[in-house]
């Protein structure tokens, strides 16, 4: 039997339009989400989806857009547990970690199916649009059998031939990102306790060399306040500063500005941030200047 369809597991907040991108090129999506309000959104743009990865046994490439390792395992159990995976071909796009992924790939390809490891960056803007970076790696024979899922979501840039590569470049990725909007909020905290008008200084500061993404992106929403739009949870960059951490240890490397920057999003999820958008890490400064 040809199983032609493709499962996107995790239609969250950038699970959604990546799931999209696939669609509009042409592929047959079905997404996985358990949350009754992310099928209801998925219905919406007209992608059909199921609770559960119980039900994907139509398909022959599973995307995977997760949040946690931990969410990844339960993905795998259920669908080891459920469907054959034999013949199909992962594509693990979640920031897990290079052990978390090279555990699951082991369980995967012992049940007969193969694995890409492809973690994205670029938010959901770019997810939108189908503009993500893609940290690729894996066989060259199951990257090439997959590439035109990936180039429906952005660009495929391959990293390496073993899985887990892609999720040491994400490493690096997520360690420059966090630094970026710690880094952004302390530089716009700064120009507040100054008395100067901060969406002013944002404007002319981000037109010379101190420009970034991060700080174009993420700086009118740290400047916009608690009702900015949540397009990446501070919960998520205490997860993968932990990640980058894990990894630095690993490979015994001292890291002092990222454990600076991971400080400032463990002090934001503390103050009861966890959900709120990763600009809201600027109220760590703000409190200081405040007490």
């Amino acid at each position: 039997m040809v199983r032609s369809t493709i499962a996107f597991i995790g239609l969250g907040a950038i699970g959604l339009p990546m799931a999209e991108s696939i669609a509009r090129a042409g592929f047959d999506v079905l997404g996985v989400e358990p949350s009754e309000t992310g099928r209801a959104r998925a219905d919406a743009v007209g992608i059909r989806s199921v609770p559960s990865a119980d039900g994907i046994a139509d398909a022959g490439t599973v995307v995977v857009m997760v949040a946690t390792a931990e969410q990844l395992r339960a993905v795998v159990d259920t669908a080891l547990d459920a469907v054959s995976v034999a013949g199909t071909r992962w594509i693990v796009m979640s920031t897990v970690g290079p052990e978390a992924i090279r555990r699951e790939a082991e369980r995967i390809v012992a049940a007969g199916g193969r694995i890409v490891d492809a973690p994205v960056s670029g938010g959901v803007a770019r997810a939108a649009t189908g503009e993500l970076t893609l940290f690729v790696s894996g066989a060259a024979e199951d990257v090439d059998a997959v590439r035109p899922v990936l180039e429906a979501m952005g660009t495929a840039h391959v990293v390496g031939d073993a899985v887990g590569d892609g999720q040491s470049v994400k490493i690096v990725n997520q360690h420059l990102c966090a630094v970026h909007i710690a880094a952004a909020a302390e530089a716009l905290a700064l120009a507040e306790s100054l008395g100067l008008d901060a969406g002013f200084v944002l404007d002319v500061v981000g037109q010379g060399a101190a420009a970034s993404f991060m700080l174009s992106d993420r700086g009118p929403r740290m400047l916009q306040g608690p009702d900015a739009p949540v397009r990446s949870q501070v919960g998520i960059f205490v997860k993968d500063t932990g990640l980058v951490a894990d990894a630095a240890a690993g490979a015994s490397v001292r890291l002092p500005v990222l454990a600076a920057a991971r400080e400032r999003f463990l002090q934001a999820a503390a103050a009861g941030l966890s959900t709120a958008d990763d600009s809201r890490v600027i109220e760590t400064y703000r409190a200081e200047d405040a007490s």
